[in-house]
């Protein structure tokens, strides 16, 4: 059955309410002070990007607070070893729009940033997140247009820090490699190899 789809936002607009008073006030040009408190004890974002391709949702994270708050209308992303893709980077490159969302576990808010951002291989820039001599190749400077936190009810629906560990039974990433090549790459030899690999070096 086909379905009746939504084409217009006058269709659209009918199905919702108007927001309350503070999901439209909690928006902010900037880093207020309590905005940045959470963003400095997150260690883990998804970045999204767009790009002629279509567009790219990243990971990223670090052992400290995942991105480093210049001031309170910039935010600097290293950009540490990966997987050689750079889908985040290339679609930066031509077309700076981005946003981020900052989790920290047993939290339910989430804070989003909307914004543009630029790449810099500046020496001194990379020297700031230097680790025992090794550099990100680039840092992601991230100017803010936007920031707010998340409505709770997602995290709060989807038990995601009280539901405990259900990776259990869950395809490895040899079996998803197996599976995207029809059997090209053999997922066993894939995962043996990376069990070795994955935690060595990943600066």
């Amino acid at each position: 059955m086909t379905p009746a789809w939504i084409t217009s936002l006058e269709d659209l607009h009918a199905l919702y309410g108007t927001p309350a008073k503070p999901a439209v006030a909690k928006v902010t040009p900037r880093l207020t002070p309590a905005y940045a408190a959470f963003i400095a004890a997150s260690r883990f974002c998804i970045l999204s990007t767009v790009g002629p391709e279509g567009t790219d949702g990243s990971p990223r994270g670090d052992e400290g607070p995942v991105v480093t708050i210049h001031d309170e209308e910039t935010l600097l992303l290293p950009d540490w070893k990966g997987n050689e893709r750079i889908d985040s980077l290339r679609n930066i490159l031509r077309d700076g729009r981005v946003s981020l969302i900052f989790l920290v576990p047993g939290s339910t808010t989430a804070i989003r940033v909307n914004g543009t951002a630029r790449l810099t291989a500046d020496a001194a820039q990379r020297a700031r997140f230097d680790r025992a001599g090794v550099q990100p190749r680039c840092v992601i400077v991230i100017r803010i247009a936007e920031v707010y936190s998340q409505c709770a009810r997602a995290l709060q629906r989807s038990a995601l820090w009280s539901s405990g560990d259900r990776s259990q039974g869950l395809p490895s990433p040899g079996q998803m490699l197996q599976d995207a090549t029809a059997g090209a790459i053999d997922g066993a030899s894939y995962d043996a190899e990376r069990a070795t690999r994955a935690h060595l070096g990943w600066w």
